[in-house]
Order: C-alpha cells, then sequence, then structure tokens
C-alpha cells in the first residue's frame, strides 16, 4: 500500500510537470468555483472573478515579458462541463478586456492631467520671469504676481512630474496584465482527483 501510495505520489508530481510545460500560466483548481468571488452569488456569466485568482495570474504573467499567453486550467476530471467552461470563458474574456479599457483610459487621463500640470507650472514660472525681465523697477501689482506666480509654477511643475513619473508607474502593470489576459488563449484540460487527495495527504 505504501509502495502503491509512492508510486502514485510520483506519477502525480511528473503530470503536474507536464501540465504546467503546456502553456505560460497553468493553474490548478478544486472546481470552477475557485475563478470567483465567494461571496458572488451570480451565474457564471456575471459572477466577479476571486481576488486570490486575480493575484495570483499577476504574480505568473511578470515572468512573461511580451507575446500572446496560454491560459490553462486543470480541472478535476468529473466535475468538467463543457457548457459551464464556455460561459466562463466568455465571462473571463469580457472581464479582462472591460479591465484593459478602463485602466488604459484612466492611464491616459492621468497623462493628460500631469501634463497639464507641468505646461501650467512652466507657464506661470516663465511669466514670472518675464516679469522679472520686462520691469526692472517693479510695481506692486508687478511684485504680487511674481510672488504668485513662482512658487504656484513650481508646485504645479512638480505635482505634474510627479503624477507622470511615480502614479503613471503603479498603473502601467496594470494595464499590462489586463492586455495579457485579454488577449490570452483560455483552455480547461483535465486531471484525476487522486491527484487531489495524494498531494494533500502527503
Amino acid at each position: 500500500m505504501i509502495k502503491n501510495l509512492e508510486d502514485h505520489k510520483r506519477d502525480e508530481e511528473k503530470e503536474k510537470q507536464e501540465l504546467l510545460q503546456i502553456s505560460e500560466v497553468s493553474l490548478w483548481l478544486y472546481g470552477y468555483d475557485d475563478l470567483f468571488s465567494d461571496f458572488d452569488p451570480r451565474p457564471y456569466a456575471q459572477r466577479a472573478l476571486s481576488e486570490d485568482f486575480l493575484e495570483e495570474s499577476k504574480r505568473i504573467t511578470k515572468q512573461k515579458e511580451s507575446g500572446r499567453l496560454q491560459l490553462t486550467f486543470s480541472v478535476p476530471e468529473k466535475s468538467r462541463d463543457a457548457e459551464k467552461e464556455k460561459i466562463i470563458k466568455k465571462r473571463l474574456r469580457d472581464h479582462f478586456k472591460k479591465r484593459h479599457e478602463m485602466i488604459k483610459g484612466e492611464l491616459g487621463n492621468r497623462t493628460k492631467f500631469g501634463m497639464g500640470f507641468v505646461i501650467s507650472g512652466l507657464t506661470l514660472m516663465f511669466t514670472a520671469a518675464y516679469l522679472l525681465f520686462k520691469f526692472h523697477q517693479s510695481t506692486l501689482w508687478t511684485s504680487l504676481l511674481i510672488v504668485l506666480f513662482e512658487p504656484g509654477g513650481w508646485f504645479l511643475f512638480w505635482e505634474g512630474l510627479d503624477v507622470l513619473i511615480f502614479e503613471l508607474k503603479d498603473v502601467r502593470p496594470e494595464v499590462e496584465f489586463y492586455d495579457k489576459m485579454a488577449r490570452a488563449e483560455i483552455d480547461f484540460i483535465s486531471y484525476r482527483a487522486i491527484d487531489i487527495f495524494l498531494n494533500d495527504f502527503y
């Protein structure tokens, strides 16, 4: 009995390695529900995706720099349902495409916002420099404008650079992730339920 279990474990490890080599992103599931949120009772066609699934996918896809992904889900053989898999594939594609478009739009808006701040800051600083150059004998009003424009210009300039350099740096990986997932080929394959039992047993 012990020998048979050891053989099963070796077979399981071999099969697991073979499955992992089939695609760029390969995930083992206990069932289809692993892909979705436990707190959303809606059917698969509208159900929210699991945060654990999304985080694990992000971690794995970081290793894939470019090209099209092959997303493979390993499901217990006895649990396979072709109709459910068809619905889930569509749900995943719709979610990733929608999120990609939304975050890409957010990236564009932040870029415009940052550029607007930078240009406004440079305009104010140029105006302050022009006033200093043009009016050698400053009046009260020109002095007041210079006092307002110079620090205001620097503030807008550096705030704009902060958005363009640091905030966009956090958004770009999200855009790349959802772009990869939206274009990924999605497949389901079977594995034996005994594999999970043996994996938990050891």
